[in-house]
């Protein structure tokens, strides 16, 4: 069956007598589960139930921190984009983070950002270790946060981004970016970017943070302040390529 015939599928043609046979005329599951609220009298509600017809999203339900910075093309670093990474942890020394424009609905996935412990990317080779970045300037500087919920005491969640930059400040991340939003492209064109992060404040473009900041209503400068003590790791020679060429 066809999508076109999936979205005009009579709904007295649909047999009940089980959920497998509802599928197996050819309507998706999706379909099936609206056609059960549109027609309560023919889908009874005890058999097409919340478990059944929703699916699982393990994956996605497994991201624990939203985190927001920006990222610099590696081609051309002149140019940077915001990035909201969503990201979940594989183990302990494994992060998978997919990149978003925008925190909002309608937000467009631009990209995807593995991170890496130390201990690990000391692991690679030579050339592949030259794709990664250190976050090392992001914490310490201020630019990189996590937002908080709103409504939720500044106090407690404060404490819960110290403890996130407390972790990230030493892991190494690997980015692609998918859609070059920046410059106005309305789909994902061309190949795959590889994306970097800052290392200093002379590479960040003037107002970049306060814009940014004011969006979230937090003080880059004041994270700043209150993140001096925590540890600098000492960043591989071969990371931040895009700084050194």
């Amino acid at each position: 069956m066809s999508a076109a015939d999936q979205e005009t599928v009579d709904p007295t043609s649909i047999p009940v007598s089980n959920k497998n046979k509802v599928l197996e005329t050819g309507a998706s599951l999706a379909q099936v589960c609206r056609l059960s609220i549109s027609y309560p009298a023919i889908f009874p509600q005890d058999l097409f139930d919340a478990d059944f017809c929703e699916q699982g999203f393990a994956p996605v339900k497994a991201i624990c921190a939203h985190l927001n910075a920006f990222h610099v093309y590696d081609s051309d670093r002149n140019r940077c984009v915001e990035a909201n990474h969503y990201c979940s942890h594989i183990s302990e020394g494994v992060r998978q983070c997919l990149i978003y424009d925008t925190p909002n609905p309608g937000a467009r996935l631009i990209g995807v950002e593995y991170m890496i412990s130390g201990k690990l990317y000391d692991t690679l080779d030579s050339e592949e270790r030259k794709l990664w970045h250190s976050h090392v300037f992001e914490v310490k500087s201020g630019m990189l946060i996590m937002p908080g919920p709103e409504g939720l005491l500044a106090p407690g969640w404060e404490m819960a981004e110290r403890k996130e930059m407390e972790e990230v400040v030493g892991l190494y991340g690997k980015t692609f970016h998918f859609w070059q939003v920046d410059r106005g492209d309305k789909l994902p064109l061309g190949m795959p970017q590889l994306m970097a992060s800052f290392t200093s404040d002379e590479q960040v473009p003037k107002g970049l943070l306060a814009e940014r900041d004011e969006r979230y209503r937090v003080s880059s400068e004041a994270k700043r302040e209150k993140r001096r003590d925590i540890a600098e790791p000492e960043i591989h020679p071969d990371a931040d390529q895009v700084w050194k060429k």
